[in-house]
């Protein structure tokens, strides 16, 4: 299960390391993948995660949350 978490306020690579780091400490995460260009992370999960956990995690790292959607799966 994958969201897709657009994030503004990431500026440069350190922003966008932050940001991973502390999405990669939320328990079932798996691994976060931050695009500091598309200012996006996609949330990669063994059980479903709300989306306040995530924005919480993100405000905490010093960056606010646009949206969070669910990625479309290539399987339907």
């Amino acid at each position: 299960m994958k969201k897709i978490v657009r994030i503004e306020g990431m500026k440069c690579m350190h922003c966008a390391q932050s940001v991973q780091k502390a999405l990669e400490a939320l328990e079932n995460v798996k691994d976060a993948k931050v695009d500091l260009d598309k200012k996006t992370a996609k949330v990669s999960m063994d059980a479903e995660i709300s989306d306040e956990i995530i924005k919480n995690a993100v405000k905490e790292a010093g960056f606010e949350v646009i949206s969070i959607e669910k990625a479309k799966s290539i399987f339907g």
